[in-house]
């Protein structure tokens, strides 16, 4: 049923989307699980499904702007939907309603979210230093690497809704660094459409999903990334992003201890 206390998180959570441009997943499940007590894989099956609908737009404006790089989009896409289909199957044999699972999806995630806090805070200085040290691949690497990136984003997204935002960002930095950010965000952006949908099917399947929860965040969270994305503008970056990392770390340090 519609639950407008879902609504308003999601509208708070919409809101920090917009402002800070971190994905809802690092947000969104961990505010279920911890605020609300929803089993840990009904939170990450409900969100993957609400990414897929909130990604879906926000792919439609990148393509409009022509910042998305398809052939990157393919790349991720051809690793992380059958590594999230085969860690979903691998789930459904151990039984996803068990503790067992559920202790497992909240410990990935708890250390999902501070590896995000990781890479907001540090993304720059992790950037030139694998420049110095490591300095650019050839076409012939890049490639099976990328595949070998989705491939990671697609377990890791598929046990916790994270991982395909800030973290998948700063690693396809280093592999295409002469591409635009914007082209990289936009073709990460586009990934996380085919990889949120199967794994938020998969959770279908194995009976995780929460419709009336799942309606009641899109009804809260589409305004609030509007207006987020609107003050966005106006609110300092380098103030938002360090309190919002050290919120993500002691979440995670909650959900992985």
């Amino acid at each position: 049923m519609f639950n407008p206390l879902y609504s308003a998180s999601g509208f708070v959570v919409g809101g920090l989307v917009g402002l800070t441009g971190v994905g809802g997943g690092s947000l969104m499940t961990p505010l279920l699980v911890l605020l609300f007590g929803v089993h840990p894989a009904t939170a990450v099956g409900t969100d993957l499904l609400y990414a897929s609908i909130t990604k879906t737009g926000g792919t439609l404006a990148h393509a409009a702007r022509c910042t998305v790089d398809w052939r990157v989009t393919r790349r991720l896409a051809a690793g992380s939907v059958p590594a999230a289909a085969v860690t979903l199957f691998l789930m459904s044999r151990l039984g996803h309603s068990l503790d067992a699972a559920a202790q497992l999806i909240t410990t990935v995630l708890g250390f999902a979210l501070i590896l995000t806090a990781i890479t907001l805070v540090f993304r720059q200085k992790i950037l030139d230093y694998f420049a110095d040290r490591v300095g650019e691949f050839d076409e012939r690497r890049v490639r099976p690497l990328t595949v070998l990136l989705g491939a990671a984003m697609g377990g890791l997204v598929a046990l916790s809704s994270v991982g395909a935002g800030a973290i998948g960002v700063t690693v396809l930095l280093m592999l295409y660094p002469r591409l635009p950010v914007a082209r990289i965000v936009g073709s990460d952006i586009a990934h996380a459409v085919p990889l949120t949908l199967v794994a938020g099917l998969g959770y279908w399947i194995l009976g995780s999903i929460d419709w009336g929860l799942l309606g009641s965040l899109l009804v809260g969270s589409l305004p609030g990334v509007m207006i987020g994305g609107f003050l966005s503008a106006r609110a300092p970056d380098w103030v938002l992003r360090p309190i919002l990392a050290t919120a993500l770390v002691l979440i995670g340090g909650r959900l992985a201890l």
